[in-house]
């Protein structure tokens, strides 16, 4: 596809975007660009457009592209100050909820706002680096692979960061939440996550 691109096929790089256009939002939103999601993924897409001469041969799109999203998103949030990015962070995770069937237990819809509230704010107090490593992984559904790709680290440094950064969260998490961090550590399920 890349290949197409470079010969100057239009549509190639069309069908790029279309691909990649929600997890390129998702990261935009997850990384703080609020109500300017939109345009830091447009502004991101015609980077990588102008870049592609870089693009490595044989390399996987998504993270690169990722990393260019991430980066605009910085940016955007630095020029916009980072408690306006937090807000609208919050706003926009959640509007993009998908709407809560009618025959939906309220006290399950309350339930797991609060706990996507919980975990919003326990992100937020991770350093940068767990932040990204935590939501490149898991929010944005990337691989190990991936992952150290998009934030340009060994994959040694994923683990390691990740490790920490996810035993982080739980501390953050376990007293806020029902107790089941401490119950699952009591009935032998040692230090693993879910």
């Amino acid at each position: 596809m890349i290949a197409r691109v470079r010969a100057g096929e239009a549509e190639a790089y069309a069908q790029l975007v279309r691909a990649h256009t929600g997890v390129a939002l998702r990261a935009a939103v997850a990384f703080g660009a609020g109500a300017d999601a939109e345009d830091v993924v447009q502004s991101a897409f015609l980077k990588a457009y102008q870049s592609l001469g870089r693009f490595r041969e044989g390399a996987a799109f998504r993270p690169w592209l990722l990393r260019i999203v991430v980066n605009e998103t910085r940016n955007t949030v630095r020029s916009a100050g980072r408690a306006r990015a937090v807000a609208g962070r919050e706003a926009i995770l959640r509007g993009a909820d998908p709407a809560i069937p009618e025959s939906a237990d309220p006290a399950v819809a309350a339930l797991a706002e609060e706990r996507r509230t919980l975990l919003t704010a326990a992100l937020d107090e991770l350093s940068e680096d767990h932040r990204r490593v935590v939501t490149y992984r898991y929010l944005l559904e990337m691989d190990e692979a991936e992952t150290a790709q998009a934030l340009g680290w060994p994959r040694g440094t994923v683990k390691s960061r990740l490790n920490r950064a996810l035993k982080k969260l739980e501390k953050k998490l376990g007293t806020a939440t029902d107790g089941r961090g401490a119950d699952r550590r009591e009935a032998g399920g040692g230090e693993g996550h879910e």
